[in-house]
């Protein structure tokens, strides 16, 4: 019998960027987590996740917080370079991403001076910090930009992401506004702003996507058909060449005006269309902003 595989999940990514909530969800679903593992002893988690080790030979997925606080990153990435060579141990590393203005916005909102800090200048932590982390956001495997997630969507994104029950490929659709920012996470992003735009109904403007007289309206149309008949084709051409790479999903960002109408309409569908054949995850990144400018569609 093959000896089981364990997967190890590095969790990283700027202070104040919602690592703590990263390593709770991942708790919450399943994983065995540790943070702030020093690096020394990262260099012995493969006795850990050994078959041999009785007490944890039961756990599959561990999940172990690695950060600035760490200090010795030259000594950290040699020991990421030996684990990735271990026959029996999948490592993947997670990066957690924050713009500089909501990092100072959250160090202000709850007074917590930043680790690299000097004299309490925030920003000059934040500079210090991305200069360290430099080369392991270059190693990362996932990179999620939280500027623009609550705690709730966060959790939400770590639990479609890494619950394993991998039996086929996995597909993320998100949907959003492109006012609200451009996910940076996402494989491919299409643009569905030629659609006619609901928000200009006033029967539907207050309305989303997930409402069948919205969804009627953006999907009951030839530009429409059209659209997800060439998308699907390029998808399922696509998807199975990333198994040449060991690539096992891929996130799909479907982006509109505002994340309310289309892109809202359009990611449900495409997750029906899909859904035979792929494991579908589809998370509306926007819908709940409601209100915020001219155009929501």
């Amino acid at each position: 019998m093959p000896k089981l595989i364990k997967n190890l999940l590095l969790v990283t990514g700027m202070s104040g960027a919602g690592k703590s909530v990263a390593l709770n969800c991942l708790e919450d679903i399943g994983y065995y987590c540790i943070d702030n593992m020093p690096v020394v002893l990262l260099n012995h988690i493969t006795s850990l996740t050994s078959e041999n080790n009785m007490n944890y030979n039961n756990i599959e997925n561990f999940a172990v917080v690695v950060d600035s606080r760490s200090q010795d990153f030259d000594s950290l990435i040699q020991v990421i370079n030996e684990l990735r060579k271990e026959k029996q141990l999948s490592l993947k590393i997670l990066f957690l991403e924050t713009n500089d203005d909501v990092l100072i916005k959250r160090y202000k909102e709850t007074r917590r001076m930043h680790p690299l800090s000097k004299q309490g200048s925030i920003i000059e932590g934040i500079i210090q910090e991305r200069k360290i982390l430099e080369t392991l956001r270059e190693k990362s495997d996932y990179l999620i930009d939280t500027s623009y997630l609550s705690s709730n969507q966060l959790k939400k994104e770590i639990a479609s992401r890494f619950i394993f029950k991998r039996t086929n490929f996995d597909i993320n659709l998100m949907s959003f506004g492109f006012k609200h920012g451009l996910p940076i996470d996402c494989d491919f992003v299409f643009d569905v702003r030629f659609l006619p735009n609901p928000f200009y109904i006033d029967e539907l403007k207050e309305l989303t996507g997930l409402d069948k007289e919205v969804f009627d309206y953006v999907i009951d149309r030839e530009e429409t058909t059209n659209f997800l008949e060439k998308l699907t084709a390029l998808l399922n051409f696509v998807i199975p060449r990333f198994g040449e790479i060991a690539k096992n999903q891929v996130i799909i960002g479907i982006g509109c005006s505002g994340g309310q109408h289309r892109s809202v309409a359009i990611a449900e569908k495409l997750c029906a269309l899909l859904c035979d054949k792929y494991n579908c995850y589809v998370w509306h990144r926007d819908m709940e902003k409601r209100g915020r400018g001219k155009e929501n569609g």
